[in-house]
């Protein structure tokens, strides 16, 4: 073993860890070596957006220490930022050990004599980002890895406006974070006093909130015999998806029940992801069963939403992200319009790595979008950047996730189910299929499809496999993909966009992020960007043609569908 990994090891064997954590550190060594030095060949890194991790013993896993240090980090920069009472919200999933890791921060916490609302039990993310804005509290905490597998959990902190850490806040406190170098660096316990449990209070107000989020009731009044079903996969939602859509008004609901109880095993799934098609396979099954108006699901910490859809031929399909945003956005643009509620400073947000059909749709509705990074965090500070200036309608991305009105500050799959349900009725109540709709603007705007490819390298070695994959296309990138010259590269990394005919560049005002982009001729647009919390690296295509008619739906999308297979061949993907 690497000497640094052996002394980690020691560290740990010689350091305060309580008995059970030092057997386990001899259990892998005699064992398991290799998963030894796995869990101890780096410290699991507090990212921009916190931490996210395998569970288990070492410094490179999501556990008791590794978390308790961190919040520490998190709450010395707190005080440090805000000298009178800090109050911070926590929250967690239904993850193994979320409610175990929960209680640890509130603990830290109030030993360091900062105020804590600790949510009594499992409650969706949203609903953390809304509670941290309605009690005032200067930041947040919630346990949760997500859509990752049974084996990760993880740790995403918040600021005062909701929104999870963007510049300068989120390098200050990774700076702070990275000071803790012991144990002895952190307060474990003292001053409980300053926990206090909340709940149904809290819930009561954010259920308000999103009910406050409808446009057009009245549709939901007349169709409120929709059929919905509604899976939870076996996460938060179920807290208050239901509840919520009965406050709508929706009387026929169907709850898949073989998803509805909260396990941080998920035992119906490979991966609790509404993007997977398996994940959503039971929901299908149900809503054929009973043949439903749509399908609904929400990820563990529910702050994505999946949705299915009957297609022109009766058939049952699942939209992607970029999809349902669009579908979400063109709603809140158009109904607000055509209710006579719409502002002339309305506003709306997508990433850079979104559909560009939600640009066309703003335009032609006199509505400003904006684009931002990847990462609802961005979208909370531009909703900032613009308060008192312009009004925010809905914003969005294509992992599955909405941030319908101003009140929370992060992707929240509660209101999107409601808002999507909505949607249907309304959309039903003129006679049409939500499937429908979305050919209706296909024609107006132009068949826009997408697709993504995502690669995972890994072991001590994928980062550094991703870095070289990034670095390759950075400094070689493509002539030329399925046919069509790659006109512009842009790499936000070096905020730098280059012609690549001239050699000409222009800036990028977006700050920096490692992105790179290639805009072919065409119009067709390749973007490539690691994630920040799994070793992963994610490739976004976006390819368009005309629509003349509905009847034309399936081969122009063939068509579209073999363009991408082209330009993923071309890539060596």
């Amino acid at each position: 073993m690497d000497a640094a990994i052996e002394q980690k090891v020691q560290s740990w064997l010689n350091g305060a860890f309580d008995a059970d954590t030092k057997q386990g550190i001899r259990d892998l060594q005699a064992s398991h070596p290799d998963e030894l030095a796995d869990a101890f060949y780096r410290n699991l890194e507090f990212g921009t957006g916190g931490l996210r991790g395998i569970m288990g013993i070492g410094t490179n896993r999501m556990n008791k220490y590794t978390v308790g240090m961190a919040t520490q980090g998190y709450a010395n920069y707190l005080k440090k930022s805000f000298p009178g009472e800090v109050r911070v919200a926590i929250a967690h999933d239904c993850r193994n050990n979320s409610r175990f890791f929960a209680e640890t921060v509130a603990h830290v916490f109030a030993a360091n004599g900062i105020k804590v609302f600790l949510f009594e039990e499992l409650r969706p993310t949203p609903e953390l980002s809304f509670a941290i804005r309605h009690l005032g509290c200067q930041g947040g905490v919630v346990c949760t890895a997500s859509h990752n597998p049974k084996e990760y959990n993880g740790y995403k902190a918040y600021w005062n406006d909701g929104g999870q850490l963007v510049p300068p806040h989120d390098k200050n406190v990774i700076a702070e974070v990275e000071k803790i170098a012991s144990l002895d660096d952190v307060k474990w316990s003292g001053n409980d006093d300053n926990i206090t449990l909340i709940g149904k209070d809290v819930d009561q107000a954010y259920i308000a909130m999103v009910k406050g989020l409808s446009v057009y009731p009245e549709a939901v009044r007349a169709q409120k015999d929709l059929k919905i079903v509604y899976t939870s996969i076996h996460g938060t939602g179920i807290t208050l998806v239901p509840q919520v859509l009965a406050d709508y008004g929706f009387e026929q609901v169907t709850i898949v029940e073989e998803q509805a109880t909260p396990d941080g095993n998920f035992p119906t799934v490979i991966y609790p992801n509404p993007e997977e098609s398996e994940a959503m396979s039971i929901g299908l099954r149900k809503a054929k069963e009973i043949d439903a108006d749509i399908l609904c699901g929400t990820d563990p910490d529910s702050d994505r939403v999946g949705v299915g859809v009957k297609d022109n031929d009766g058939n049952w399909v699942l939209l992607n992200g970029n999809q349902t945003a669009v579908l979400a956005f063109n709603y809140m643009i158009e109904s607000r319009k055509e209710k006579g509620i719409a502002g002339p400073n309305d506003m709306v947000i997508k990433t850079i790595v979104t559909t560009t059909m939600i640009d066309e749709i703003a335009k032609a509705n006199g509505v400003r979008c904006y684009d931002v990074l990847t990462g609802f965090k961005w979208i909370a500070e531009k909703i900032k950047e613009r308060e008192g200036q312009e009004q925010y309608i809905i914003g969005g991305e294509e992992s599955y996730g909405l941030m319908i009105g101003d009140q929370i500050r992060d992707k929240d799959a509660v209101s999107a189910v409601a808002i999507l349900c909505e949607m249907a009725a309304y959309e039903k109540n003129k006679g049409r299929s939500l499937y429908q709709k979305l050919v209706d603007l296909y024609v107006r705007y132009g068949f826009y499809k997408e697709h993504l490819v995502s690669i995972t390298k890994k072991g001590m070695n994928g980062q550094g496999e991703i870095a070289a994959m990034m670095e390759g296309f950075r400094n070689n990138p493509p002539q030329t993909l399925a046919g069509s010259k790659v006109a512009t590269l842009l790499d936000y990394q070096k905020q730098v966009a280059t012609d690549l005919a001239s050699g000409t560049t222009q800036p990028i005002s977006l700050p920096r992020s490692n992105v790179l982009q290639f805009v072919l001729e065409d119009g067709s647009k390749v973007s490539a960007r690691p994630s920040g919390t799994e070793p992963k690296i994610k490739f976004y295509f976006s390819v368009k043609g005309p629509l003349r008619s509905a009847v034309e739906a399936r081969e122009v999308e063939t068509a579209l569908d073999n363009r991408i297979s082209q330009i993923t061949a071309d890539l060596n993907l």
